[in-house]
């Protein structure tokens, strides 16, 4: 689990590809990585991933067909910077809200502009997450924990301060830039737990 907090800025060092699937090193930059160890998770732009390798400078991990076919990993290339945070503990402050790194789907930037000293930003979801979706609510966009300030169909507004812009990748958002999106946690149970005896039948 994560809390949506970015930890650091990384950067993707080298992909290989390995029979279908895609082998990382991330460089983690200013990530402290002196409490992980093989098999801990590292949020990558809000795809928990596991660590298998500790290369002195970040890290490798393995990224399976699932993941490239519902994230944007398939996208990022040597170099692409990707926002980095390592998985709670107890002690853990949780400063943003419940995230599982368990990527919904893929989105798209709308557009950006400028909103006093922040940035008002406009994001399109699938249709099928824009249910979950509310004002005021909480969403993922790669990796990082925000509240929601608009809706309007698929579409979505957040409004950006100037230390999220510094801290993260979203400085470097424009028009039609692909985002990892991963919808609050509590909306997705609810609906299953709307369904009641209707959730343990088989679909046709």
């Amino acid at each position: 689990m994560f809390t949506g907090i970015i930890e650091a800025v990384g950067e993707i060092a080298e992909l290989e590809q390995r029979g279908g699937d895609v082998r990382l090193r991330v460089k983690t930059n200013d990530l402290g990585l002196g409490d992980v160890d093989l098999g801990d998770s590292i949020a990558t732009n809000g795809v928990c991933l596991t660590v298998i390798e500790l290369p002195g400078d970040g890290y490798v991990a393995d990224v399976s067909v699932e993941t490239l076919n519902l994230t944007t990993v398939g996208n990022w290339a040597v170099g692409t910077p990707v926002n980095l945070e390592k998985a709670l503990t107890p002690q853990t402050r949780l400063g943003g809200h419940m995230v599982s790194g368990h990527v919904d789907a893929v989105g798209e930037v709308v557009s950006r502009h400028p909103d006093a000293r922040s940035e008002r930003f406009v994001l399109r979801a699938p249709a099928e997450l824009a249910k979950y979706i509310a004002h005021k609510g909480s969403i993922t966009v790669d990796g990082t924990s925000l509240t929601v300030n608009a809706v309007n169909g698929c579409d979505f507004d957040l409004n950006i301060v100037p230390h999220t812009l510094g801290k993260t990748v979203m400085g470097a958002y424009q028009p039609g830039t692909k985002i990892n999106l991963e919808v609050d946690l509590i909306a997705r149970y609810l609906e299953r737990l709307l369904l009641g005896d209707q959730a343990a039948e088989r679909n046709a």
